[in-house]
């Protein structure tokens, strides 16, 4: 599956390459409204060519999830970055493991102008977020080389519209605790006259808001238990002098100062109520996602390896 928004340039070199290393699979070139030739190349490199009119890469692989039906799926960018012959050992970790993603991670051996500093340390930060807040270590959260089951792809609520699609891709699969792994893989830099699409820090920003977000949806009792906290002691700082002046006088020397912090810790439980509340709602999706994934079959359970 290959998303693909004006790669006129390398969108037949990437279809090519992976016809060559996986003959029996069936390509699909997914157009994002390309105003280039990337549709006529992808079609005589031997692509199946579908189009998607909503713009972005979340938009994209939302439609190819509900659109192809197959029992492995191989994700890759048609920007010619990425090492088709790597995929051969991605699915063959994802088969042996019965895994449910495979990610194919760009920190073991790439090229200097492909990935920037700045974008490497972008990454790492993104990616230690990631892990800070869902737990387990992945080294490259935004790698746009992915292996996935039937039973990952079909479970996955896709909502992401842009570049975010692959922070929501990671946590979907921490939330259900499915069994996963990376493998590193060579990366290279685009051809020449090929342009990267991606906007350092646009994009950067609306992966970093996704990420709260979902901090927010998926852990509702650690976030509103943070907001309590801090309300808390808010509070606390204004109404404490108060408190204490008219322990000493029996009078409230700054009246508006005490009902503005009687408000604050109001607040503060009624975040912390939210949390408690919102946190059952997320264990009944937790729930319902899990029945769903698990009524699935794990790749390779109808020929189980010896």
């Amino acid at each position: 599956m290959i998303p693909c928004y004006n790669e006129e340039q390398t969108v037949a070199t990437v279809v090519a390459d992976f016809r060559a290393v996986l003959p029996s699979a069936t390509v699909y070139v997914y157009d994002n409204n390309s105003t280039d030739g990337t549709i006529e190349q992808a079609r005589t490199a031997g692509a199946i060519v579908r189009r998607v009119s909503y713009q972005g890469k979340g938009n994209v692989v939302r439609r190819m999830f509900s659109d192809i039906d197959a029992d492995l799926y191989v994700l890759i960018d048609g920007d010619a970055t990425y090492d088709a012959a790597s995929a051969l050992a991605l699915i063959e970790l994802l088969r042996s493991e019965q895994l449910d993603m495979v990610v194919g991670t760009r920190f073991g051996n790439f090229e200097a102008e492909a990935f920037r500093a700045g974008h490497r340390w972008g990454n790492r930060m993104l990616t230690q977020s990631v892990a800070l807040i869902f737990g387990r270590h992945f080294t490259d959260l935004l790698s746009g080389y992915r292996v996935f089951s039937r039973r990952f792809v079909k479970s996955f609520p896709a909502l992401a519209k842009g570049f975010e699609t692959e922070t929501e891709l990671t946590v979907h699969a921490l939330e259900l605790k499915m069994p996963i792994a990376e493998l590193p893989t060579p990366y290279k830099a685009r051809p020449e006259g090929s342009v990267s699409k991606l906007r350092t820090y646009r994009d950067g920003w609306r992966i970093l808001t996704t990420i709260f977000s979902l901090f927010r949806e998926e852990r509702p009792l650690a976030f509103f238990s943070i907001a309590f906290a801090m309300l808390a002691l808010i509070s606390l700082l204004l109404g404490v002098p108060i408190a204490m002046s008219y322990l000493e006088t029996g009078l409230v020397p700054r009246f508006p100062t005490a009902i503005l912090a009687t408000g604050i810790m109001i607040l503060a439980f009624l975040s912390l109520a939210a949390g408690f509340v919102l946190d059952t709602v997320t264990r009944g999706r937790w729930e319902m996602k899990r029945l769903i994934y698990l009524s699935l079959p794990a790749i390779g359970s109808n020929n189980p390896l010896p």
